[in-house]
C-alpha cells in the first residue's frame, strides 16, 4: 500500500492524541486506525473520511451502542505506515507520548476538534485525562514549540491541559481558519471554507491558514517552564 501524505499522517497523529485508536489484530502484521465519534459529529467524521478515503475499507457507518448512544465510525485498511505510527505511539498495547513529539498545525487542529473545549472566553482546554502526568509534561513541551503556553489543570481526580490566556490568540491564529463549521463553537472563530462542501474532494491546500470552570474543583498545578 502506498505511503501516507503529510496531511493524512497529521490527521492520524492528531486523532491518536484525541479520540482515535490504532490497533493490530492478533496474528496480523499491520495496524489500522479506528475513527469513532457520536453521530452528532457526523459532519466531522465524514470530513476525516474524505481525507483518509483512499486508505479506508468503506465509508462511515452508523452504530447503536448499548441500545442508546448512536456512534458513527470508520476504519482504515491495515497499513504498514500506520504500523510505524503504532510503534511510536503505543507500548504493550497502551497509548504513550513519544519523546520529542512534533505537533504541526493540522495535528493540533484535529486534536483540538477531538478533545478541545472552551468554558469561557479565557478558558480553553485539551481534555488529556487519558494520559499520565509524565506524558502530559511531554505534551506541554511539544505545544511550546508551536508558541503555545499551557498548564496542567486538575479536573476532579484527573488532569488536563489548559491554555494560558496569553496563548489563546495564538491558538486561534493557528487553527481558527481551519475549523469545520460544526466545530467552530469550540473556539468561536469564523472558519474559512477553502474546499467544496459536497464535492467529495479535498486537497492539502484546505489547511493553508492565514495565519466557566468550577473554581472549587479546577486547579492549575504545573506551569510550562
Amino acid at each position: 500500500m502506498g505511503s501516507l501524505t503529510q496531511l493524512q499522517k497529521s490527521v492520524i497523529i492528531g486523532s491518536i492524541l484525541g479520540d482515535g485508536y490504532l490497533r493490530i489484530v492478533p496474528r496480523r502484521k499491520n495496524a489500522f486506525l479506528e475513527i469513532n465519534h457520536s453521530f452528532n459529529q457526523k459532519e466531522y467524521v465524514d470530513w476525516k473520511y474524505e481525507i483518509l478515503k483512499n486508505i479506508c475499507k468503506s465509508p462511515p457507518k452508523l452504530r447503536r451502542n448499548n441500545g442508546k448512544r448512536l456512534s458513527y465510525r470508520f476504519y482504515t485498511k491495515q497499513n504498514e505506515n500506520i504500523t510505524k505510527l503504532y510503534n511510536v505511539f503505543y507500548k504493550n498495547g497502551k497509548r504513550i507520548i513519544p519523546e520529542n513529539l512534533e505537533i504541526d498545525p493540522v495535528v493540533l487542529l484535529i486534536w483540538y476538534m477531538d478533545d478541545g473545549s472552551k468554558c469561557s472566553n479565557s478558558n480553553f482546554y485539551l481534555n488529556t485525562q487519558q494520559f499520565d502526568l509524565k506524558s502530559q509534561k511531554k505534551l506541554i513541551i511539544a505545544l511550546k514549540r508551536l508558541g503555545l503556553e499551557v498548564t496542567i489543570n486538575k479536573d476532579k481526580k484527573y488532569f488536563r491541559l489548559r491554555f494560558l490566556k496569553s496563548s489563546i490568540a495564538k491558538l486561534k491564529e493557528i487553527i481558527g481558519g481551519m475549523l469545520i463549521p460544526s466545530m467552530k463553537y469550540k473556539i468561536e472563530f469564523k472558519p474559512r471554507r477553502d474546499f467544496p462542501a459536497k464535492s467529495g474532494k479535498m486537497k492539502d491546500t484546505i489547511f493553508h491558514n492565514t495565519l466557566a470552570p468550577d473554581k472549587n474543583r479546577d486547579e492549575d498545578i504545573v506551569r510550562s517552564s
